[in-house]
């Protein structure tokens, strides 16, 4: 027998990621769909041969589902996040985990509590070229890491969403309550830490919503842009930068500087990795392009969860590795809106 999923949430990250990679997944045999707005469930539930339920507590008491995707939108993830473990379910959990860190505790406590599988979506993790970077650097065939940038900008969410349009919630801070750190700046955050092997422990930061308006035409509620300078645990250095105005095309690179050589990941259309040495030997691979907004391929987080659940192995990202990237987060908006450098404190 096969695993039945419900999924929280019918919005853009259901019909173009989750959906599709359970219905490709050969041990998932049905999906239940739930959305505040009914129609959007029945939409989807043709699209992908699935069932709709009226309500999340249908899907969360359901004995014959044993997995759950959470979709919702990020205040409601320690709601339903929780109340899927404690169930009895296992959950994987769209990011960021949830907008504080008492919150993101209420989860991985539930976790814990329910032994269940728990796995937060920082799909980065996943990439042929993150794995294979993160393999040259634990092998420090270039020796110690020195210091670091990253980038991960796009046009906007709006350009994403469901209905297109300038009400995304994504805009409003309520809803979204990180702007573009918490849609774009968790993953790479938690990209950092994975592929380093080290925690950022002080950051600084200048924020703004340069350009974005909501369907008033006011400007936003959240930052559409953030530029930060960061330090590990282990004395690295780096910067990143996070956008929602990069108009004409994406930009999720990250370059690696260490005493031997430069690793560069996505920063070339041509080669998704490129080593460049001391000495100026370059080595570069062709893997897969990651996705962007465009181009939607298998982010391979379905399968692994999948893999996680059948095989009883613990996740790629534990709640507890999305509780350290979200504790960055936001010690990034607190610096930018307090002028000042955050030390965060361990959990």
């Amino acid at each position: 027998m096969g695993l039945k999923v419900g999924i929280i949430g019918c919005g853009s990250i259901t019909k173009l990621r989750h959906a599709p990679e359970y219905k490709a997944n050969p041990f998932v045999d049905e999906i239940v769909f739930y959305d505040r707005n009914p129609e959007r469930a029945e939409v989807l539930a043709s699209l992908f041969d699935g069932t709709v339920v009226q309500s999340v507590d249908e899907l969360l008491t359901d004995p014959t589902i044993q997995v759950i995707s959470d979709c919702s939108s990020n205040e409601y993830h320690h709601i339903f996040s929780t109340k899927a473990l404690l169930n009895g379910k296992h959950v994987l959990c769209e990011k960021p985990i949830a907008l504080t860190i008492e919150h993101a505790k209420e989860i991985v406590d539930a976790q814990k509590q329910s032994e269940k599988k728990f796995m937060v979506d920082h799909n980065q993790r996943f990439t042929r070229a993150h794995q294979k970077a993160k393999e040259i650097i634990r092998s420090e065939e270039l020796g110690k890491v020195l210091t670091f940038r990253t980038t991960f900008g796009h046009s906007g969410p709006e350009q994403w969403g469901v209905n297109k349009s300038n009400s995304t919630w994504f805009f409003q801070k309520e809803r979204s309550g990180l702007g573009v750190a918490g849609d774009l700046g968790v993953h790479k955050v938690d990209l950092l830490h994975y592929l380093l092997d080290d925690e950022i422990e002080q950051v600084s930061a200048f924020q703004g919503a340069l350009d974005k308006v909501n369907e008033n035409n006011e400007p936003i509620e959240v930052c559409d842009n953030i530029v930060c300078s960061l330090r590990t645990k282990k004395g690295r250095l780096g910067t990143a930068a996070f956008s929602w105005t990069y108009y004409g095309e994406e930009d999720n690179s990250t370059i690696i500087y260490c005493e031997k050589g430069i690793l560069k990941i996505y920063h070339s259309d041509q080669y998704q990795l490129e080593v460049i040495t001391k000495d100026g030997e370059k080595v570069q691979y062709q893997l897969e392009n990651i996705q962007t907004n465009n181009n939607q391929t298998n982010s391979g987080v379905i399968d692994a969860f999948i893999e996680c659940i059948r095989l009883d192995q613990t996740p790629l990202v534990t709640g507890d590795d999305a509780l350290s990237s979200l504790k960055v987060i936001l010690g990034i908006i607190e610096a930018a809106e307090t002028n000042t450098v955050v030390t965060l404190q361990s959990l």
